[in-house]
Parts: structure tokens; sequence; C-alpha cells
């Protein structure tokens, strides 16, 4: 569906609302996944019935694409991952190595990237809000926090760690374009550590700090 909508977290609560599957995940427009077997492995970790949750490493990439290989696969009628015009020539900012879950990690600022969790629909209708909605609207950019936070600390869910990189994201999202969008999404999160009581002042310090090491491992790498 394409329509209006009253921003990013309305859609993902339509999009949430629509879907028939078991497992729902997200691709955003700016991200794409980072190889052809990443569905593949996902099937492969919900086949144990006690798994509700899955999550992986993800990537930021410089915004670059290969106009030409975009015209030739456009021709292509078997379009697939690999021949996607995003995935090829992407330089890596950051590499977000997400490593194995453990709850104590949440109260220090963890969580696993959004963009590479898959959760059973039923862990959606679990943590629904008396408002009907999944992701909070009333959050401009950490209603996605919000919601991790929610099902990882409140309904006790223990996601399972996929290790490899699942999504790759182009950069320049919402919550990190601008100085400005950095305070907000700072003080939003703020607010999402208060309201699902995961920790205190050290939990936002130590959310923050824990990107530097992303940066790092890609220097490294």
């Amino acid at each position: 569906v394409s329509e209006p909508d009253n921003g990013l977290y309305d859609a993902l609560n339509k999009g949430v609302r629509m879907a028939t599957g078991d497992v729902i995940g997200f691709v955003h427009a700016d991200d794409f996944l980072a190889h052809a077997d990443v569905l593949k492995h996902l099937e492969e970790k919900f086949e144990n019935s006690a798994i509700e949750a899955v999550y992986g490493d993800l990537q930021y990439v410089a915004q670059q694409r290969d106009a030409s290989h975009e015209i030739s696969s456009k021709a292509n009628s078997t379009f697939t991952i690999q021949n996607s015009p995003f995935n090829r020539g992407t330089k890596i900012v950051r590499h977000w190595a997400s490593g194995a879950y453990s709850r104590n990690k949440l109260a220090w600022g963890w969580m696993p990237p959004h963009p590479t969790l898959y959760l059973r629909k039923t862990v959606y209708e679990r943590a629904v809000l008396a408002s009907g909605e999944y992701f909070d609207t009333s959050f401009s950019c950490a209603a996605d926090y919000d919601f991790m936070m929610r099902v990882l600390s409140q309904f006790n869910v223990t996601p399972d760690y996929l290790p490899e990189v699942m999504v790759k994201m182009r950069v320049g999202g919402v919550s990190n374009r601008s100085i400005k969008h950095i305070l907000r999404k700072s003080a939003e999160d703020w607010r999402v550590i208060r309201r699902n009581k995961i920790g205190h002042v050290h939990t936002l310090i130590w959310k923050n700090l824990s990107k530097v090491s992303q940066f790092i491992r890609k220097a490294k790498s």
C-alpha cells in the first residue's frame, strides 16, 4: 500500500496490522538485505518453535549506487539480491556487531539493530499498546527503541543472535542526519529509559558511547 500517513511509525503500525505471516521484519527505504541467504538463515532459526525473536549485525554504508548496473538489473526478469544495484561498491561507514543477548545489557544501553530484528507476530500481539499501536507515534525517532525495550524488558522475550551482517543501511536516516536530530534522539531515548524502567543516566551515556566501537571495528576490518 502506498498512501499518505503520519510518519514512519504510523506506517510501521499499518504494516504490522496488514501482515499475514507468522514472522514480521522490516526493510526500510534506505536499507537492503546484506546477502541472498538472509531470509533462509532466518527461516532456519525460526524452525525452532521456542524462538520468538532473531536479530543480527548491521552495517551503515555510504550513499552511492551504480546506475549502469541498475539499468541492466531492471532488464533482467530474475532480479536477485546479489544483483541489487545497492549491493555493489558500497563503502562501509560503521559496523554494528550486536553480540549475544543478555538481559543485563539493556541497562547499559544495549539494543539490537531494529532493521535486523524479526519477531513472531504473536509477540506484536502481546506487546500492543492500549492505543492499539505497536510503535508509539508520540515519538518522532525513538519508537523502535521504545518498542524493543518494552518487548525485551516487560514481556521477557529472549532474542536469538544470528552472527552475521543481515542488513546494510545507507547513512542519513532520521535519527542521525544532524546535530539537532541527534539531540532530539537522545531526549527521546531518555524518555524510553524512564518509561520502561531499564536503567538510569548511565544507560543513555553508554548507549551513545557504545557507537564509538562501531567505527573502530569498521576501521580495523
